[in-house]
């Protein structure tokens, strides 16, 4: 496993505001789930491109202060340990594993594949749980609003 509990829980802005971010024990199991499924990403990503694709976590668990600090939504996968977000650019931009990944998120086990805010900046956020509305599975976030399905150069 690639992946460690250190830096799903890692966060500048928790560092920079003095926010301890500290995962509850009762949420040990989701985020064992939520780093093998990044695990299977990377795995799957590094296959299609034939060399190791390292994935790189931005903001994986938040507690709730740390969630409110980022702005992000009470609801968001991220307190449950559900979620993270990371990029991969030894594959391509976030719109490029977005496409790649879209196809997959049933055998790969994503839950909600978001391509959030495509471009230089962009980043990739999969989370284990299933959205409401089957629509919302494979989803584009811009600053104009949210489609369904991958969108950007």
């Amino acid at each position: 496993m690639h992946f460690s509990l250190d830096e799903f829980t890692a966060s500048t802005t928790a560092a920079r505001r003095g926010i301890p971010n500290v995962l509850p024990l009762e949420l040990l199991p989701a985020a064992h789930e939520t780093l093998a499924m990044l695990q299977r990403i990377r795995d799957w990503l590094s296959a299609q491109a034939g060399r190791d694709v390292p994935v790189v976590i931005t903001s994986g668990y938040r507690c709730g202060a740390l969630n409110a600090a980022v702005g992000s939504s009470p609801r968001s996968d991220h307190v449950r340990a559900m979620a993270a977000d990371w990029r991969a650019p030894a594959f391509g931009t976030s719109v490029e594993v977005c496409r790649a990944l879209a196809p997959m998120v049933g055998a790969l086990g994503i839950g909600q594949l978001i391509n959030e805010f495509p471009g230089p900046s962009g980043w990739v956020h999969a989370s284990t749980a299933y959205p409401l509305q089957p629509v919302n599975r494979v989803i584009t976030i811009t600053s104009a609003g949210t489609v369904p399905g991958i969108i950007g150069a």
